[in-house]
């Protein structure tokens, strides 16, 4: 549980040492000399200044992840020796919670108590479910002939490079890391560099907690150079990319132009959050609404961004969005009462605003927000922001805005809801709000979508899979699904 102060945690703050160093082959590592500054969104100062990885870098830890794959313990380890060192690991992040937490809202911005609360209890539940599992992936035996004795085993893949980005960094990084290392891979993992600060203390958690040298080694650098060297590294085997869906095309290219390594994307949304009149309550299908839309400042891919609402209900159910927006806490992120913390970077806000602009432009209305706030803490804040009159065609309701920007839509019957919804090139998640059980079931197995909420959104955990359709990716992420991508299927055959 949270227990610290708005005051305690700023003092912590003040005293947190980050060191943005790489850790390659299980040390940290300078690199090459080149550096960048990690800016906390919160208020501009500057948080540590970080390798800046290349090429030397990626080849640096790609060869350590090779001779540990190729020559060391960790994939010939019993599984059951792999899952208990993934549960010190998980042991690990439990008792560094505070200082990871803090860390990931420096970074990006998160309110403290998501990053506790939410971020850490992710990260720390993933790596015990895989360290859990690992001994429990069993292989196949069918019965083929009466002659032959068929095999059907899963081996670990190989090196798996992750990159990850800055909205999640840890529960991310270990979505993709926890599995692979169950597997019995070994990793090179590339953090946003908006966010490489938690990431790196994920590396040295691990060695810390016994993983031999090379196991997990973490590269930090910008997309087009050190992304770009794992993606066509020939020596990286699987590719595991969370991210846009322009960078996931660069990654399907690298693999093409290299040696056509697997590569499974986890990609952006358009996410539609369809609300009918029969809902069983109105006033909770708005409030989760506007929950799913400034959650972590709407920095989410499956952010229910398009709000598709019935006509008869429409005006009722903005209103109590707009009025929820209007109450949203948005302050400083080490403050245990803030709701909604900054945007990851002046850069960023600078599109969020724009994609406002472009919204009122095109004769959508603005109902609250649309403006930035608290400019003079320096920080990126803005206010929650709702836009209702918003038409299909409009840039509002076709392209991911990556904030917390509501965009309400409406309907008049079921058909044109479910054609309103898949109109789009995404396919991440959909949510539905209906009290008819066969309306659940008909419009769910209709929408275009790799996870559909009905009367609930963002809810799960680690035994089901997570992942997209169409544009928002392929392949998933958690549950004992997510290991399939870091394994190879064998057969073999013998004749008895």
């Amino acid at each position: 549980m949270l227990e610290l102060t708005h005051d305690e945690w700023l003092s912590r703050a003040k005293e947190l040492d980050l060191s943005g160093f790489h850790h390659i082959d299980g040390a940290d590592e300078p690199g090459g000399g080149a550096t960048y500054a990690a800016v906390s969104p919160r208020d501009g100062h500057v948080l540590a200044q970080v390798a800046d990885g290349g090429v030397a870098e990626v080849d640096a830890a790609v060869a350590a992840a090779r001779r540990a794959f190729d020559a060391g313990p960790w994939p010939r380890l019993a599984p059951a020796d792999r899952g208990r060192a993934l549960l010190r690991l998980a042991d690990l992040l439990e008792e560094r919670r505070d200082r990871l937490a803090l860390t990931v809202s420096l970074e990006m911005g998160k309110p403290i108590t998501d990053a506790y609360d939410i971020e850490l209890r992710a990260a720390v539940n993933t790596f015990r479910f895989y360290g859990q599992l690992a001994d429990k992936l069993t292989d196949e035996s069918p019965h083929a002939a009466p002659d032959a004795l068929a095999l059907v085993t899963r081996e670990p893949a190989g090196v798996v490079g992750a990159v990850v980005p800055w909205n999640f960094p840890l529960t991310i990084a270990s979505w993709k890391v926890a599995p692979a290392l169950a597997a019995g891979c070994t990793v090179v993992l590339k953090p946003s560099e908006n966010s490489p600060l938690s990431a790196l203390q994920l590396g040295r958690l691990a060695t810390e907690a016994g993983l031999p040298p090379g196991v997990l080694n973490v590269v930090t650098g910008d997309g087009p150079t050190a992304g770009r060297a794992i993606g066509l590294h020939p020596d990286v085997d699987v590719l595991a990319f969370t991210g846009s869906t322009a960078v996931g095309r660069h990654f399907l290219h690298y693999a093409a132009d290299s040696n056509l390594k697997r590569v499974w994307l986890e990609l952006g949304g358009k996410s539609p959050n369809i609300i009918l009149p029969d809902a069983p309550d109105l006033e909770k299908a708005a409030a989760t609404a506007a929950w799913g839309i400034f959650f972590n400042q709407g920095e989410m891919c499956t952010a229910p961004s398009r709000l598709l609402v019935h006509t008869s209900v429409a005006e009722r159910v903005t209103e109590a969005i707009v009025r929820r927006a209007g109450e949203l806490r948005v302050g400083d992120p080490l403050d245990p009462a803030t709701e909604m913390g900054a945007l990851v970077g002046e850069a960023h806000l600078g599109r969020v605003l724009d994609h406002i602009d472009t919204g009122m432009s095109e004769g959508a209305r603005l109902r609250t927000g649309g403006t930035r706030t608290l400019s003079d803490t320096g920080g990126s804040f803005l206010l929650p922001t709702v836009f209702d009159e918003v038409h299909p065609g409009m840039r509002l309701a076709r392209e991911e805005i990556f904030g917390p920007v509501l965009s309400v839509l409406t309907f008049d019957d079921l058909d044109e809801a479910v054609a309103l919804a898949n109109a789009t090139e995404y396919g991440l998640a959909a949510g539905l709000w209906t009290s008819d059980l066969s309306t659940a079931h008909q419009v769910s197995r209709a929408l275009k979508a790799g996870t559909v909420w009905v009367n609930c959104y963002e809810e799960g955990d680690l035994t089901v899979p997570f992942g997209g359709m169409k544009q928002s990716g392929n392949g998933r992420d958690k549950s004992a699904h997510a290991v399939e991508k870091y394994t190879e299927l064998k057969t073999t055959w013998i004749q008895l």
